[in-house]
């Protein structure tokens, strides 16, 4: 059985929000039963006793080789001071002999779990403890409590719906905590008749010699989420619903051909909406279902009846939608927000973030991170944060400040300079969202070696930890389109191999999730990542014929992304030819990335800034976005695409490019998009005929009189 103290699968910081795996120590359990990183519970005045962890930086060695295995739960649920039990939420204790036991406990039920797995009442540890007093194990941090000025805490208030939302067809169960108590699901790929994640491994060699150490050595882990499932299928529901909220900039600047185009692709996406789906734009309708019948037409009727006018309150909007989707009544299982605006906040933001060219130049990120509610960043639909896809329409929209919540709450920023194919954007980011298969993924790697460490996490913007001193590692990866893949580096030491050893398993690395469409709760059997260990090592010849070229494609991909930073970073400082040497370096095509986005401040801030960021946002994600410019980059950047993207051909280096077709887009899309496409060029097509003829009947009327 878990230690109670420790954060269940599932399990999430309440301060921070971010998933708690079992390997997740040193942790806090406070009085009232909520878990908290040491860090994020520290100076908190909320319990009997203010907690306080502070770096123990001189004692403490985090790949330290340590003699004390870990302590069996049975063991560990023991505090190492008074020996009480470990309370659960109902204060019962995590095994039948101590129950008895912690009733006469006079200490409270606040408690940390060490790096070392062992237990301990928070009044029971000396103040500024930094070693356990059971095992000697050096901890990260020192531990100390003063009281606090406590009250009692109130009832919990009661829950305030937002009632206007439209009741689901089938209300449906909400899922259930992945705790001790719920059903996993454990088996072999392709033994269920619904297809399984598939998650794979590999080493950047397939051998290491026998007696060399190899430090930073990669492993890369690859996950793949389930297809999605097919149409009408009979016991299985297709694909799960969602609950979306549009977000639409209808001020002034938006007049004219601008809003004409919005209009055009919020009816696409009406369209493609089912019925079990609903749509909110709150100043138009509540969330609704999109019936065929009723609506879908009360929202095409309420989007034609737009009209721009005012300035752009983006907070404003953001608190608003955050409130529809922590008010509702009854949630589909998948929830996003899309926004999309063409200027800069002129509520929240002064004239101080336009540069000389009236472009925006910087953007208080702070405001934007600290005013966006608790509910938009941890989400309400039991996958972590809800994420906010943004949509910057034109060149002057402020790039920064849509970036900034895109990437705060796991959605992706997109660049629409070219306003003709807005819908097309749309259309892209729509179809991944209604092909959700997979939330709450969650990669854990546990070295299996007793001198292998893993040093780092190579994950871009997902969450990743390296614990119990380098012997274990976690990704959270959240919510997974169909078909969709990650990649994740880990940086491995491989320690000499002993006298006779021919292989030494590294790793065991398994991955746990919840299907989107079903709710259950998927467990894939663990899979063990093993090194060859030959008397001779690998020449460089042979290293050169037998690395693995997915893990080098990972790895240069994980570089360029660094370069196009570094590059950004450069172009702020005004330092533009430096920017283009750093995307020169990667080999990107002039006329894609280089002179003509980064040569000067007018065009970096024009229209450079937005695509960098909309590539960055898809590379840290790995997710398509958009950056559909005119000119050079239209070719390549109007591609559903990620804004940036990897071509490699045989066995030579990479080309990195911006927008390469088909990076990171997954089939539902790329055929979302195309549908989107077929569309647009019917309704021109259409149109012109129509004018064809209006001219024709015009020229025959003034050629007859």
């Amino acid at each position: 059985m878990m230690d109670s103290t420790m954060g269940a699968v599932g399990d999430r910081c309440c301060a921070c929000h971010a998933v708690m795996s079992p390997w997740d120590v040193p942790s806090f359990r406070s009085e009232c039963a909520h878990a908290f990183h040491l860090r994020c519970a520290s100076g908190r005045a909320a319990w009997i006793h203010t907690p306080a962890f502070l770096p123990a930086l001189p004692h403490y060695q985090p790949l330290r080789a340590t003699n004390y295995p870990f302590v069996p739960a049975d063991v560990a649920s023991r505090f190492g001071v008074c020996h009480g039990g470990v309370g659960n939420n109902n204060g019962a204790s995590s095994t039948t002999d101590l129950m008895e036991v912690d009733r006469q406990s006079t200490c409270t039920s606040t408690t940390i779990t060490a790096e070392c797995r062992h237990a301990f009442h928070l009044t029971c540890l000396v103040p500024g403890t930094w070693a356990c007093p059971v095992c000697g194990a050096c901890w990260a941090r020192s531990v100390s409590s003063t009281p606090s000025h406590y009250f009692p805490m109130p009832p919990p208030a009661a829950a305030v719906y937002d009632d206007d939302d439209e009741p689901l067809e089938q209300q449906q169960q909400p899922p259930q905590p992945m705790d001790e108590g719920w059903d996993l699901v454990q088996r072999q790929q392709g033994e269920e008749e619904r297809p399984l994640l598939v998650l794979d491994a590999h080493c950047e060699l397939p051998a290491v010699a026998r007696g060399a150490a190899h430090d930073n050595f990669v492993v890369m882990l690859h996950a793949k989420a389930p297809p999605a499932a097919a149409a009408g299928a009979a016991t299985e529901q297709a694909r799960a619903p969602i609950d979306l909220v549009a977000v639409l900039d209808v001020s002034g600047s938006m007049a004219g051909y601008k809003i004409a185009l919005l209009k055009k692709a919020v009816e696409f996406v009406v369209d493609q909406l089912g019925p079990a789906d609903r749509l909110c734009a709150r100043r138009l309708i509540p969330l609704t279902r999109m019936t065929a019948d009723n609506g879908k037409a009360a929202a095409k009727a309420a989007v034609n009846g737009l009209n721009a006018n005012g300035g752009t309150d983006i907070l404003k909007c953001l608190t608003v939608a955050a409130k529809v989707l922590d008010g509702r009544r009854h949630r589909n299982p998948v929830a996003s927000v899309i926004l999309l605006s063409d200027g800069c906040d002129t509520y929240n933001l002064g004239d101080s973030y336009r540069g000389y060219y009236g472009v925006p130049t910087k953007a208080n990120n702070t405001n934007y991170r600290n005013l966006l509610l608790p509910s938009t960043l941890s989400g309400g639909n039991g996958n972590g944060r809800t994420p906010i896809h943004t949509f910057g329409f034109g060149s002057d929209h402020d790039a920064l400040a849509m970036h900034a919540v895109a990437e705060e709450t796991g959605g992706t920023f997109s660049f629409i300079e070219n306003m003709a194919v807005v819908q097309d954007a749309f259309a892209q980011c729509v179809g991944g969202l209604l092909s959700v298969s997979a939330q709450e993924v969650w990669i854990a790697a546990s070295c299996t070696h007793h001198g292998v460490r893993v040093r780092g996490v190579k994950s871009g913007r997902y969450a990743s930890r390296v614990e119990a001193y380098g012997r274990a590692a976690s990704v959270d990866v959240g919510e997974l389109y169909a078909d969709e893949e990650r990649r994740f580096l880990l940086l491995v030491d491989v320690p000499r191999a002993g006298e006779g050893e021919e292989v030494t398993e590294l790793l065991k690395v398994t991955c746990t999730y919840r299907d989107a469409a079903t709710g259950k709760v998927v467990s894939l059997v663990e899979k063990a990542v093993s090194v060859r260990r030959p008397v001779v090592g690998l020449t460089v010849p042979e290293k050169k014929e037998l690395a693995s070229a997915e893990v080098a494609r990972e790895r240069f991909r994980v570089e360029a992304t660094e370069d196009i930073a570094a590059a950004r970073a450069a172009a702020e400082r005004g330092e533009h030819a430096e920017a283009a040497r750093i995307l020169d370096r990667r080999q990107v095509p002039a006329g894609l990335a280089g002179d003509a986005r980064v040569a000067s401040r007018r065009e970096y801030e024009q229209s450079g800034r937005a695509v960098m960021l909309a590539g960055m946002s898809s590379h840290a994600q790995q997710r398509a976005g958009s950056a559909r410019v005119f000119g050079a980059m239209a070719g390549a950047a109007a591609c559903s695409s990620a804004g940036f993207g990897l071509d490699q051909v045989g066995a030579a280096a990479p080309a990195f490019t911006f927008g390469a077709a088909g990076a990171y887009a997954t089939p539902a899309m790329r055929k979302m998009e195309d549908t989107s496409r077929m569309a647009r060029e019917q309704q021109q097509q259409q149109t012109t005929t129509a004018a064809s003829k209006s001219g024709s009947f015009f020229a025959r009327n003034n050629g007859g009189s």
